[in-house]
């Protein structure tokens, strides 16, 4: 088996011209890479629809509107109906049913607890949910990385969850140091 360098904990900026709606001007998180493929989600595409929905279909009660009013984001493209958050990680993460940890400051749960947590202010302190992912089979991410399909970074925890939605994926580019509307995948020739 040949080692990769994985791009786990690292965001992948979509060139501009990607244009496949699930990652066009994207921002992907990659949760998890190794020789079987990789998974990631995409934290700059909002759904319509908002967490109190999400919420009111498992009947789970939220009072507050400011997190009833969260953005669910588009994850990507695979198993859409089921729902990721991820999150700062805390001594908490071991009470989640079902967590990884992904560094030693970032988690990922699937599991109804910590929305339950999160709708009564008890969950983590910054999150994002999303319905979904971006999965790449075997040596499928190298390949798109080959061909210039994305950027990488490592994780800036402030593009994640801090930077207004519709900026992130300049504001990554940026951090950087590249104008990303500049770049392109095209090549001339002499």
């Amino acid at each position: 088996m040949q080692e990769i360098n994985s791009f786990r904990n690292q965001l992948l900026i979509a060139m501009p011209d990607l244009k496949d709606p699930n990652f066009f001007h994207g921002v992907t998180f990659v949760c998890q890479h190794n020789s079987e493929g990789a998974l990631g989600l995409v934290i700059n595409h909002p759904t319509p629809m908002v967490l109190g929905e999400i919420l009111e279909q498992m009947d789970i009660s939220v009072e507050d509107e400011k997190i009833a009013n969260l953005p669910v984001f588009a994850g990507g493209p695979v198993q859409q109906e089921r729902g990721f958050v991820l999150h700062q990680s805390a001594d908490k993460d071991e009470f989640w049913e079902s967590s990884i940890r992904i560094s030693d400051s970032l988690s990922l749960t699937t599991s109804r607890d910590i929305l339950k947590a999160i709708a009564i202010g008890e969950g983590p302190e910054k999150f994002l949910v999303a319905l979904g992912y971006a999965g790449w089979g075997e040596d499928q991410l190298e390949g798109e990385m080959k061909s210039n399909t994305w950027l990488s970074t490592a994780y800036d925890e402030s593009v994640v969850f801090d930077t207004p939605i519709s900026k992130r994926w300049k504001v990554a580019a940026h951090n950087m140091g590249l104008d990303i509307n500049l770049l392109s995948t095209q090549v001339g020739h002499a």
